[in-house]
């Protein structure tokens, strides 16, 4: 059991730090309002709501990781919703149209994804250019498909992924979780997670070693475009619509997530539980937020202070520990 904790305190500091962040913001939302926060509807609300987030924040983790980026996730999401509606809608929208409005935007975000990494990998264009060319791109794809306003008249049951509950559990917060495993599966106990770590760390060296390179990116980009794909998804049956705008914040909230999860901005570093619970720390504060009243464009430049801030301290922590082993040295 020391052992257990000593290992805890030595290389899992950020987590155990976000792990007692997220209890102190419960804590102290508890005394100031515990009526409205410690709700049954506005805990229900806070579950469907994270995974939206929450899967973008996975394939941002994952891009990251590789020593890149994917500014782009927003977008393949509303496309990928987007084209699932307009499946649905040419099947004239019976509950029999869902599993193939869902593999369509499946596929969409797929294709993205490797539009993405295929670019990136073949043509060497910086990430950071081509995602946020992507951005631009799939949701002018979107705008163009819809004309501007959203597109409704989806099947009833299409809600259900997103507001519906199983056993009292939110359905989008299992899928959540499902997602949560099987991308820390992929990280710690495959080739794909191996290789991609030793590319994010250094890329000319994974070269040399017999990695190839291309390959990983693109998988890692293909990834980022299914993880997209679902939050689409979830955002098209949270509204049971589809619309080329949901989620314009999400882009610097995962952001924020991944880099307050301990993934380094660098590349070949990040963590599942990490970025979970600094996606739970941020939901909780939203809520906060909201509870309090607090005008939502404070939210966002708040946002963005938390993100300077830690990529300040970030920096700042990285000098010090380089200072340090070149003194043992």
């Amino acid at each position: 059991m020391k052992n257990f904790i000593l290992k805890v305190k030595t290389s899992d500091k950020n987590i155990v730090t976000l792990f007692f962040i997220a209890v102190f913001i419960f804590a102290i939302m508890g005394i100031l309002s515990p009526k409205s926060f410690l709700s049954v509807t506005n805990l229900q609300g806070m579950c469907i709501q994270f995974p939206e987030f929450g899967i973008l924040s996975f394939g941002m983790m994952l891009a990251m990781i590789s020593g890149g980026i994917d500014l782009s996730l927003v977008g393949i999401a509303n496309l990928s919703g987007i084209v699932g509606t307009v499946v649905m809608l040419k099947m004239d929208g019976g509950i029999e149209s869902i599993p193939f409005g869902i593999l369509a935007a499946l596929l969409t975000g797929l294709l993205c994804g490797i539009f993405n990494g295929a670019l990136i990998g073949y043509l060497k264009i910086p990430p950071m250019l081509v995602t946020l060319c992507g951005l631009q791109l799939f949701t002018g794809l979107g705008l163009a498909i819809t004309k501007g306003p959203a597109l409704t008249g989806l099947p009833q049951e299409f809600g259900y992924i997103a507001n519906g509950t199983v056993l009292g559990i939110p359905i989008a917060v299992l899928l959540f979780a499902i997602i949560a495993v099987i991308i820390s599966y992929l990280l710690k106990s495959t080739v794909y997670g191996q290789h991609l770590s030793f590319k994010g760390t250094n890329e000319v060296a994974s070269r040399y070693s017999g990695i190839n390179n291309l390959k990983v990116t693109i998988i890692t980009y293909g990834i980022s475009g299914i993880l997209g794909a679902v939050s689409g998804i979830l955002m098209a049956s949270h509204y049971n619509s589809a619309k080329s705008d949901y989620g314009t914040s999400f882009t610097l909230l995962s952001l924020l997530i991944v880099v307050l999860g301990g993934t380094n901005p660098d590349g070949g570093k990040g963590k599942v539980l990490g970025v979970t619970l600094s996606i739970i720390v941020l939901q909780l504060v939203s809520s906060a937020f909201n509870i309090l009243r607090v005008n939502s464009f404070v939210k966002t430049f708040v946002w963005g202070l938390i993100l300077i801030f830690i990529m300040i301290f970030t920096s700042f922590m990285d000098s010090k520990n380089m200072e340090r082993k070149a003194k043992k040295q």
